[in-house]
This record gives C-alpha cells, sequence and structure tokens, in this order.
C-alpha cells in the first residue's frame, strides 16, 4: 500500500507582501542550528570565540548558496550555461547542489583561515560536526516541496509514495512499460506509480546519521584532519548508497555503466579523499586542542 504525497504549499508564511517559501525556511533553520551547535563547540575550546563563530557561519552561509548555486549549474546545467551564461543567475528557478556549496565551503574556509591565521584543517574539523543538520533541514525542504523523488518500487513497501509532482515522469515510464500499470495508482486525472521517498533516506542518513557519527567523534580531541575526513567520507558513502533509490534527474539519466548517476560519480572522489585524510591526520599526528594537544 502506497501513500500519496501530501502536496505542502510552498509557502509556509503568507504575510500578502511577503512570502516566506519551505525552502528558504529551511534554510534559515540549517544555518541557525549550525550557528548554536557551534556556539556550543566553542565553549570547550580557547581558541574559538563567539564572534569568530559568528564570522565562521557567515562565510559559511556564503559558501553554501554561492557554491551550491554555482555546483548545479557547472555539474548539472552546464550546456544551459554555456548557451546562456546569465542562466547562473536565474536562482528563481531553483537548483543547487551539495558538491558544488561543499566546494564552495572549502574555499570560505580557506578565506577564514586566511584572515583569523589558523591552519585550514582547524577550521574544518570545528565546523563539519555541525553540517549534518543543515543537509537534513535541505533535504526535508526537498521532501515539502515534492522534488527530487525516488525510484518507481514494486516492493510493496508500507511507506512507499506516489508523487503528482512526478506524473509527467510517470506517464513517460508507462509509456515505455506497459507492466507497470499493475501498480498505477489513481490520483484524480493523473495515473502515478508508487516511488521512494528518497529525500527522507537522505534526510535520514545524511542529516541524523552522519550527524550522530560525526558529533560523536569530534566530541574528543582527535588529530587534525580527522574530522574532516570521516565527514567527507562518511558523505560520500550515504550518498553514494541512497542514490540506488533516487531517481536520476531526467536530463542526466544513469551516465556511467548503464546504472552509475551523477550524483554517485561525484561521490567518489570524496570517499577516497576521506579515506586520504583519515590516514594521513593519524600519521601526523597533530593535535590542535584537549590534553594531545601539541601545536599553539
Amino acid at each position: 500500500m502506497s501513500t500519496i504525497h501530501p502536496q505542502f504549499n510552498p509557502v509556509a508564511v503568507d504575510l500578502g507582501i511577503l512570502q516566506v517559501h519551505w525552502y528558504g525556511l529551511m534554510y534559515l533553520l540549517a544555518f541557525a542550528v549550525a550557528y548554536g551547535l557551534a556556539i556550543w563547540r566553542s565553549k570547550n575550546r580557547s581558541d574559538w570565540s563567539t564572534d569568530m563563530v559568528s564570522d565562521l557561519v557567515f562565510y559559511g552561509a556564503m559558501g553554501v548558496i554561492l557554491g551550491g548555486r554555482v555546483g548545479y549549474v557547472l555539474f548539472y546545467q552546464f550546456g544551459e550555461f554555456l548557451a546562456n551564461p546569465l542562466y547562473l543567475l536565474k536562482i528563481n528557478e531553483g537548483g543547487m547542489s551539495f558538491h558544488g556549496g561543499f566546494l564552495g565551503v572549502a574555499i570560505a574556509m580557506l578565506f577564514f583561515a586566511k584572515k583569523y591565521k589558523k591552519p585550514v584543517f582547524n577550521v574544518l574539523d570545528f565546523i563539519v560536526p555541525c553540517v549534518p543538520t543543515g543537509l537534513l533541514f535541505g533535504r526535508i525542504g526537498n521532501f515539502i516541496n515534492g522534488e527530487l523523488w525516488g525510484r518507481v518500487s514494486d516492493g510493496g513497501y508500507n511507506w512507499l509514495m506516489a508523487f503528482p509532482q512526478a506524473y509527467q515522469a510517470d506517464r513517460a515510464l508507462l509509456h515505455q512499460n506497459p507492466s507497470l500499470q499493475n501498480l498505477v495508482i489513481n490520483v484524480g486525472e493523473y495515473a502515478l506509480l508508487p516511488r521512494h521517498p528518497s529525500q527522507l533516506y537522505q534526510a535520514f542518513s545524511e542529516g541524523v546519521v552522519l550527524f550522530v557519527l560525526i558529533w560523536w567523534f569530534a566530541s574528543r580531541p582527535r588529530p587534525r584532519m580527522a574530522a574532516t575526513g570521516l565527514f567527507v567520507l562518511g558523505y560520500g558513502v550515504v550518498r553514494f548508497i541512497t542514490e540506488f533509490f533516487r531517481q536520476p534527474d531526467a536530463d542526466q539519466g544513469f551516465i556511467v555503466l548503464g546504472w552509475v548517476t551523477k550524483g554517485q560519480l561525484l561521490s567518489l572522489p570524496m570517499v577516497l579523499v576521506g579515506l586520504f585524510l583519515i590516514i594521513w591526520a593519524y600519521k601526523q599526528q597533530i593535535y590542535d586542542w584537549g590534553k594531545l594537544k601539541n601545536v599553539d
């Protein structure tokens, strides 16, 4: 038995002249929670002040927004960008990429580290435990908007969901594969197919599981780069796995071997880089805080 996506109103608060959309509200919550968590972490770190944390979150927010948009355009809409470079500025049409946002934050942290004369991995290790909650809110925003839905499944799981937003994709699938007709869920004028609510899978894996893992790991002194490495590795692994349940973008499809998606292709380097950082961190044994601190 499958349920129907609730079809939430994308506008969370309507004040007439001002409308606050759910996705924008999720971004605000993400930054607010990241700020609160960073303040909490700074209490045990004499090398971090409240003002520095405020500055850090601002740099991070700029990195997420600018990097996320640029990454989406370059990774997923490069042809559109070549045809019309101004497409990069059409933020009203949506489109954000985690991998682009990740690179944007990394660059922003370089500037922050230079400003405060800190090693960049000292900064990254401090902030990465606060990142997964932002991923959680972002995926919830995806679910509320009914976007980035999952693949069609005939597994009969109780949590499968029909997405009215996917009616065109469902119609195309039914045309290509009439045997799926027995799975059809009729919702008004639409013939919909049961899909994995992959946004919720990603919210749980990227937002909850990764948060618990990284927060626990970084709660004790670890060698410089280790926390960052674990985050990069962890995200790469969970994203690669959850992509098996997520419908590839219509204009991308499976780009390698007939089953690898763009998201998986972009996640593989993260797994390798994460492993390298962890191994290198424990080889170098540089500690920035705690009883094992060996640098100023």
